[in-house]
């Protein structure tokens, strides 16, 4: 009898090893430590957007991790002005968690790791419910660049229609399929909408991703205020905007173009 008690109890310690060591195999690698900087920036720009009204409770920020394209980063599931450096977890490009130690993730995390996929121009990510942005994810009047610090949308803001991926769902995108979907809606573009959702917004840095995302929302108020007015609307040429983000993205200004609101903006949240 008790030959058959310790029989059984190492069959049962041999599997409880098995699968730990299975479960073990199946936990993606890091891709190391990151600069602390960079999370510093990645808090940040989390605490602007709420700031700035492009986030509310809900919406995220993620950055690619700089020492492995197929790794990316962001908060655990919390509210964005409420993010701090140790909420940061660590995924692949399939979504999967690399080390969050017990933290939940977002429903939406796919979106990132689908875009990451196939966008390797792409470092930083934000989706947000943008108020304002929303009424043209569900209207026939399509989003266009209004002014100077918008030139980016003449490259077009498509909208994505999840029904033609997923049928009817609650519009959130949570599997990789529907990610998919949206990261081929996006295309090369620097925004796309999510009709009745929101927007996805892409940049090849963390301060580029937020000041697309905030001028986009304040594009969107004053594309609604012209349209109020009446009358026929002048808006960017796709060649005006195109000159205007060359200049707003050159390296050779860093203290012009989009840096200058950067660091305006974190300024204010560190100051907190």
């Amino acid at each position: 009898m008790k030959k058959s008690v310790c029989l059984g109890v190492i069959v049962a310690m041999t599997i409880l090893v098995a699968s730990q060591r299975a479960a073990a195999q199946t936990v993606p690698a890091s891709g190391g430590p990151v600069d602390p900087a960079l999370i510093e920036d990645l808090v940040a720009a989390s605490h602007i957007l709420a700031q700035e009204g492009v986030l509310d409770a809900f919406g995220h920020v993620s950055v690619r991790h700089p020492n492995n394209p197929v790794r990316y980063l962001m908060s655990r599931s919390v509210a964005p002005a409420l993010m701090t450096a140790d909420d940061v977890i660590e995924y692949d490009l399939d979504s999967n968690p690399v080390s969050a130690n017990g933290k939940a993730s977002f429903l939406e995390r796919f979106i990132h790791g689908e875009i990451y996929k196939v966008r390797p121009d792409v470092n930083a990510i934000v989706h947000s419910h943008s108020p304002t942005v929303i009424p043209f994810s569900v209207s026939q009047v399509p989003l266009q660049a209004m002014f100077t610090n918008a030139g980016f949308l003449v490259a077009g803001v498509p909208v994505f229609e999840i029904r033609k991926v997923a049928g009817m769902t609650n519009l959130l995108v949570s599997n990789k399929m529907i990610g998919k979907g949206l990261a081929e809606t996006l295309g090369d573009k620097p925004v796309a909408l999510m009709r009745g959702h929101g927007d996805v917004v892409v940049g090849a840095s963390i301060p580029i991703v937020t000041y697309r995302a905030i001028y986009t929302e304040i594009n969107a108020r004053m594309q609604l205020q012209a349209i109020g007015i009446g009358g026929p609307i002048t808006f960017l040429a796709k060649e005006e905007g195109e000159k205007i983000d060359a200049v707003n993205n050159d390296p050779k200004n860093p203290s012009g173009g989009i840096m200058r609101p950067w660091e305006l903006w974190k300024k204010k949240v560190m100051e907190k």
